[in-house]
């Protein structure tokens, strides 16, 4: 322990200094738990080391090597940063300069709060737009009056396509492994490059299945799947973390149909005021949401080193080239 903050180099550490403060009960945000970075260090761990910072309430988990860190993630992570509230952030922050050159935080909801606790902490840092995040904000709507205000496009494609596509659409709230190897089977036969982990996305569905929260769904012609979904339910938000469609089934327009049962399922039955669309700006998001939010990167840099000083001109350096494209 230095300056009040805590680090941990192995989950079990971690486990036993949470003390359950990670666990699904007290931790609303699937993202925020033990058991999802647990799921990562086994399926897709980041290159580098564990390392975990707590102060009171507040962790940061990080991978390290070297002396640059980044957030404790993999590409299925919607959201990262700081866990458990900002009080002990500069704490952390100061902390964090015994030994790192450059930390990198992405995709972040809130920034401020770290990116303040760490200028404070004599970081030079960097807040720039990361990605996007489409939502739904249907709590007080039923599905018809979400419906109702799509566009007509999608509305006409899902009834005409629901009249003459002839497809069936089940979803699963527990695990099924019949259920998973079409989804599978459906992701590999899609546009969607290739998956990370399947073993991730299999264990991380088994656990929320168990809890609850896995809402999987599956679309079929005659039998055969053509579409599928991976849903979590929990805590009035449902996250979509997964979806494709066979390409060979494009013309009847099996995720339009399957998405159409999703949403009217989580909109009507499990009454969730929020649908989050993960990360990114795929065009056909704006059809399904209400609006967009930016997430963030958090970089800093420390201005005593050489290679924190070369690392944020390297990243100002960047953004210029950026702006000046754009422009």
């Amino acid at each position: 322990m230095a300056g009040g903050v805590e680090w941990f180099e192995t989950w079990d550490a971690v486990a036993a200094a949470a003390a359950g403060a990670l666990d699904r009960e007290r931790q609303p945000r699937l993202f925020d738990r033990l058991s999802w970075f647990r799921l990562i260090a086994e399926h897709c761990p980041p290159p580098g080391r564990m390392l975990a910072a707590r102060a009171g309430e507040t962790w940061l988990f990080l991978a390290v090597e070297d002396r640059r860190a980044r957030a404790y993630s993999a590409w299925y992570s919607l959201r990262v940063g700081l866990i458990g509230g900002k009080e002990g952030a500069d704490e952390i922050a100061n902390s964090l300069r015994k030994g790192l050159a450059k930390i990198e935080i992405s995709p972040v909801s809130e920034p401020q709060p770290l990116a303040a606790a760490l200028r404070r902490a004599g970081w030079i840092v960097r807040v720039s737009a990361a990605t996007g995040s489409w939502r739904a904000d249907v709590g007080g709507r039923s599905f018809a009056d979400y419906w109702a205000a799509r566009p007509s496009r999608l509305r006409s494609t899902a009834a005409r396509k629901g009249r003459t596509s002839g497809l069936e659409t089940a979803i699963h709230s527990r695990f099924d492994a019949e259920a998973w190897a079409a989804y599978e089977a459906v992701y590999r036969a899609s546009w969607k490059p290739e998956e990370g982990s399947f073993a991730f996305l299999r264990a991380l569905a088994e656990q929320e299945g168990a809890a609850g929260a896995l809402r999987l769904g599956i679309a079929r012609k005659d039998g055969a799947p053509v579409a599928a979904q991976l849903w979590t339910v929990e805590n009035g938000t449902a996250w979509i973390h997964k979806l494709s469609y066979r390409e060979d089934a494009k013309s009847l327009s099996p995720g339009t149909i399957l998405s159409e049962a999703m949403f009217r399922a989580a909109i009507d039955e499990d009454r969730v005021t929020t649908i989050d669309y993960g990360t990114g700006d795929e065009p056909y998001k704006a059809d399904w949401m209400d609006r967009r939010e930016t997430l963030w990167r958090v970089e800093a840099f420390d201005r005593r080193s050489v290679t924190g000083l070369a690392g944020a001109a390297r990243a100002w350096a960047s953004a210029l080239v950026r702006r000046g494209r754009s422009g």
